[in-house]
């Protein structure tokens, strides 16, 4: 459902913003109308009209926070500005993209945050959603053993055991300075006295309303009284919600895991036939992990490890791409998106063999060698498409949405990564009972039977198979970038499988293309993950002529009106190596959604 997401952004002329882009690039060579070279003239590319103007990143001198929501970003800001650190505003913007981005934000569901401290330490917490103890490998087959549609994705056997809150409370307690009661304040406020919505609100919220009719929890909050959607104007009050908040607030962990709220969980689960126990939530338990790290020209990258395949797909990508002259190349020429594609297509039918690092070896190694990056540069050609069913995960050859990112910085250098999912648009589609908590339906991203693909289009494997207790692999790629010992990036998306493109290409469009992190941002999408075979392509990406010739070179284009909702923080300038004016750290918020925003300290 990535294409589905709301967009707030200018489709005039197909191309336009992107001819914005590339006008107000420094020495960036354009995206050619014809023929699949450079062109000198980035006008004639949007067909000649005037391009819209692209709005310039958002500064702050002492710290910055971007999210998908204006109001979570107003909140982690105000945290920062009463003495609190990068993820102390983190904690904060969690708990509040809970109340005002009910779709993906979330308490019910989980994810993954990269930190980097101020002194250089990278640090990956993993609190995704874990396998409950009764899951089995074949819950979501029939006797025949044919997957049976929809029972991973919606209902209560679609729900894995929850770990939003025990690995924020986890990062306030190792990292964060200011108490539990102050960092939860601002969303117990927003879900108790209610928020009034935007257009953008409505739009995101709508998705959900099917699911409303069904549950009558839901309905009772998130539907006006004649069964009709919310709309713009309307201020959404959540009581239930801020009496869950307010225990968490009180007894910490204790508060979601145990006592009254897990009791309506586990009895919600049960009455619907799910398999969540108090047993379950109550031996919950986040893990710290290493980064994984990679470097690219010179800049120092430290993202998502497994139980994320993002990660390795991203460094994967940036070690075959560090061997072609990218910036010389030219922005989405023919010869760049080939080899961009190229990319893509190894490093998706790579990531296919990965799982939870608890119950499988994973290659991390061999995939993110530089010589295994050589071998694949070396076997790919520069005049035609390699075809997919040549390719085997981890053999060079010859020839999967709705989550969410936001991405905070602090004055001292702290910088905070988090991607946070319910997996589809208000995960499962129920609430638990009467705690107004939306629980994920993240037991869809396992392998629900090997060589099935899941809802991103992702196709399962053996690694990453139902086991009681198992993380489900994941594309979410929180990412921090630094450089000399010092952040320069922070980045990350939703987006399902197309997660680890998004960020890629803002990392190129930053360090190849010289383009600030809000133009960075904004660029228009191309995607290829191994299986489905055709290049995905975000309307207006590619001009005609660039598309004529890789078609001639037998690459396939599908058509999508967007996806994904990047937040960037670029820190010193607005682009790289561009003088600071008077802010420290830029950010992007992705105008894909209209709710984003970028909110300086």
């Amino acid at each position: 459902m990535d294409a589905g997401q709301p967009l707030r952004w200018s489709r005039r002329a197909g191309g336009l913003l992107l001819a914005a882009i590339l006008l107000l690039s420094d020495g960036v060579a354009c995206a050619a109308p014809v023929g699949g070279t450079a062109h000198d003239d980035p006008l004639a590319f949007g067909g000649g009209s005037a391009p819209v103007p692209s709005m310039p990143p958002v500064g702050g001198r002492d710290g910055m926070v971007v999210s998908a929501q204006t109001l979570a970003s107003q909140v982690g800001a105000r945290i920062l500005q009463q003495g609190g650190n990068a993820v102390d505003a983190a904690v904060a913007v969690g708990y509040a993209l809970a109340v005002v981005y009910p779709a993906a934000g979330n308490i019910g569901g989980g994810g993954f945050m990269t930190l980097r401290t101020p002194d250089g330490h990278a640090i990956f917490l993993d609190f995704r959603e874990h396998a409950p103890a009764a899951a089995t490998a074949t819950m979501f087959q029939d006797a025949s053993g044919n997957v049976i549609a929809g029972l991973s994705t919606k209902g209560w056997k679609a729900v894995g055991i929850p770990g939003t809150v025990a690995g924020l409370e986890l990062a306030r307690q190792r990292w964060g300075h200011l108490s539990r009661r102050q960092v939860m304040a601002p969303a117990i406020a927003l879900a108790r006295d209610g928020f009034v919505l935007t257009d953008g609100d409505v739009e995101l919220i709508s998705h959900g309303n099917d699911d409303f009719r069904r549950d009558p929890v839901a309905r009772r909050f998130f539907l006006r009284p004649d069964g009709s959607g919310l709309q713009a104007g309307d201020r959404l009050v959540q009581r239930e919600l801020a009496q869950v908040l307010e225990r968490i607030s009180r007894q910490g962990t204790r508060g979601f895991y145990e006592g009254r709220t897990a009791t309506e969980i586990v009895e919600a689960s049960r009455r619907g036939g799910g398999l969540l126990t108090r047993a379950d939530l109550s031996g919950y338990r986040p893990r710290l992990l290493p980064t994984l790290t990679c470097d690219y020209r010179g800049y120092h990258i430290d993202t998502a490890p497994p139980p994320s395949g993002g990660g390795v797909a991203l460094c994967e990508m940036l070690n075959i791409l560090s061997g072609y002259d990218m910036h010389r190349l030219g922005l989405y020429t023919a010869p760049a998106v080939a080899r961009e594609v190229e990319a893509m297509r190894h490093a998706y039918a790579d990531r296919q063999d990965l799982g939870d690092p608890a119950f499988v070896a994973n290659p991390v190694a061999h995939l993110l060698d530089v010589e295994y990056a050589r071998q694949i540069r070396a076997a790919i050609p520069t005049d035609h498409a390699v075809a997919s069913t040549t390719i085997r995960p981890g053999v060079p050859t010859p020839e999967g949405q709705e989550t969410t990112h936001y991405s905070v910085i602090d004055r001292d250098g702290m910088a905070v990564a988090v991607t946070y999912t319910l997996n589809g648009w208000f995960g499962a589609g129920m609430v638990a009972g009467r705690t107004g908590v939306f629980m994920n339906d993240e037991m869809d991203d396992f392998s629900t039977r090997p060589g099935t693909p899941n809802m991103f289009g992702i196709v399962g494997s053996k690694a990453n198979e139902i086991a009681p207790g198992k993380t489900p692999l994941s594309s979410m790629t929180p990412t921090v970038i630094s450089r000399d010992g010092k952040p320069v990036m922070v980045i990350g998306s939703p987006g399902g499988s197309r997660i680890p493109t998004i960020v890629l290409s803002v990392v190129l469009g930053v360090i190849d293309y010289g383009l600030d992190i809000q133009h960075a941002v904004d660029l228009p999408r191309i995607h290829e993950q191994w299986q489905p075979e055709a290049v995905q392509v975000e309307q207006g990406a590619l001009t005609p002529g660039v598309i004529d010739t890789l078609r001639r070179e037998g690459y396939s284009f599908q058509s999508y009106p967007h996806w994904g909702v990047a937040e960037g923080i670029l820190v010193g300038g607005p682009r790289l190596n561009a003088p600071a004016g008077d802010a420290r750290y830029y950010g992007g918020a992705d105008r894909r959604h209209s709710t984003s925003a970028a909110v300086g300290e």
